[in-house]
């Protein structure tokens, strides 16, 4: 059985530091894209950021995301990891990991239709 499993958030303070993990079970991420996305109460989920199957990593460019977010993979391809860095103080939001493939080409789509595995989210809260 495929699986995505979130890990990794929780409740930090304004300008706090975060790694999420998102650790694939019954298969490895040579064939899939991996995509972070968040969703603020509310609010439409959006993508954060993603690695290809082939390595190449995509960061959005808003509010900054793109030079605080960074995107990674373990060399067994197992896991993938977001690290947050600078948090602003925000609404809790719901990051969830999703999977795009199987292909060797599988890229990055940028909005969540292609995307057929779907972990169940980690919960980020950035406050004092």
């Amino acid at each position: 059985q495929l699986q995505l499993v979130e890990s990794g958030g929780g409740l930090v303070q304004p300008g706090g530091s975060l790694r999420l993990s998102c650790t694939v079970l019954g298969f490895t991420l040579d064939y899939y894209a991996i995509a972070w996305f968040r969703q603020a109460p509310g609010k439409e989920r959006e993508v954060v950021s993603c690695i290809s199957a082939g390595g190449e990593t995509t960061t959005i460019d808003v509010d900054s995301v793109k030079d605080r977010f960074t995107i990674s993979r373990d060399r067994a391809k197992t896991t993938v990891y977001l690290h947050l860095e600078a948090l602003p103080p925000a609404d809790p939001a719901v990051y969830s990991c999703a999977a795009d493939g199987p292909s060797p080409s599988s890229s990055c789509p940028l909005h969540p239709a292609p995307y057929t595995l779907w972990g169940q989210g980690t919960q980020v809260t950035v406050s004092s």
